[in-house]
């Protein structure tokens, strides 16, 4: 019994590897901080909020981003833009880097993923200078 107990706990954990990086070029805190803002296309501050920047309108369905380097780490941030689903799979929140799974995409999308990889990278740059 406990054997099976030990293979269960093990299983559940190598599930939960978390990405690296998906270019090998570093992601840009001042590029990510422009994709976040450009309203041309969805965005963190859609749903979020980031206090320290003085942008209107920023969202109120999400929690707010503020200090969020401080509560996950960059691998943890760069699953949830890709697919937060991999932590709830009720969230609401899309996902930027997955077409996996999704339900009535109109089929100029279909596809498509809303950031490119860089893109990713360069948001987890940004959101990682968020610590306080």
């Amino acid at each position: 019994m406990i054997l099976v107990v030990a293979a269960c706990l093990l299983t559940s954990v190598e599930a939960e590897v978390l990405p690296g990086p998906l270019t090998p070029i570093a992601g840009s805190p001042d590029r990510g901080l422009g994709i976040i803002r450009d309203a041309t296309k969805p965005s963190c501050l859609i749903c979020h909020q980031i206090p320290s920047l003085p942008d209107p309108g920023q969202g109120q369905l999400g929690p707010s981003l503020a200090g969020v380097a401080g509560r996950y780490s960059a691998e943890e941030l760069r699953q949830r833009i890709i697919d937060a689903r991999a932590f709830q799979s009720d969230t609401i929140m899309p996902p930027y880097y997955s077409t996996k799974g999704l339900l009535r995409v109109g089929s100029r999308w279909l596809g498509q993923t809303i950031y490119q990889a860089q893109d990713v990278e360069d948001v987890v740059a940004f959101l990682m200078t968020l610590k306080d």
